[in-house]
């Protein structure tokens, strides 16, 4: 019994973590879902709204309204929380420490990096990052009929990879909707960023592995090698 168990062990450990994702693959700055739909990400600053004034509050409701009203496909906003992480801004300091020439300077740097340390440490300072999810869904592309667009959703080839010229095509009305998207939100005098390959990948690995992104920083995805 002891030898079927650790057996037993042994395959759920070896059992890849990515059969559980519904992500395909992450390529031209989209991520692809195993049943063939496309999803963009874009991070979007945000704003002190408190600090505004009735006037500036009234204008930015009234925007993100009509942003909202011009939009007929669905959207998904994430807000994430993570601790902040200072260690290389303190590297930094460190750095600058060991080049001090002035001896004062030297030990109030000294001083101002344990300060910072300790803060963090004790108040769990948190970082919040805002993303917009664009979807885009050949179900819910309209200007195919119903019948077209079932049969491309499913094809059991699109679960595991996407032929490039149906990925390009499917891209360019996705990229149609995140214009959309960042022309409303410009109105509104947000900053924004489409994220990228390198980006994405990042996003998915720190969002996955919390606790191993601290310590294993991710790569350049050009820098990877696939054997």
């Amino acid at each position: 019994m002891p030898n079927q168990k650790s057996k037993l062990a042994g395959n759920r450990i070896s059992e890849s973590t990515q059969q559980y994702l519904d992500i395909a693959e992450i390529k031209d700055n989209v991520v692809v879902l195993r049943d063939g739909t496309l999803r963009a990400v874009i991070l979007v600053s945000s704003i002190n709204f408190a600090l505004k004034s009735e006037d500036e509050q009234n204008a930015i409701i009234s925007a993100y309204v009509g942003f909202l009203n011009n939009i007929d496909f669905p959207l998904q906003v994430v807000i994430q929380s993570r601790e902040l992480n200072i260690d290389a801004y303190l590297d930094s300091i460190r750095k600058i420490e060991k080049e001090q020439t002035n001896e004062l300077l030297k030990i109030q740097t000294a001083d101002y990096i344990q300060y910072v340390g300790e803060l963090i440490s004790m108040s769990k300072i948190m970082k919040k990052s805002f993303y917009v999810v664009v979807p885009y869904n050949p179900l819910s592309d309209k200007q195919k009929g119903f019948m077209a667009r079932l049969s491309e959703v499913l094809k059991p080839a699109i679960l595991i990879r996407m032929k490039e010229e149906k990925f390009q095509r499917r891209k360019a009305d996705l990229m149609k909707r995140v214009d959309n998207v960042l022309n409303g939100l410009s109105s509104i005098g947000l900053g924004m960023a489409v994220l990228d390959t390198q980006s994405l990948i990042e996003l998915y690995y720190n969002t996955y592995n919390p606790t191993t992104a601290k310590s294993q920083e991710m790569v350049d995805v050009g820098k990877l090698r696939i054997d």
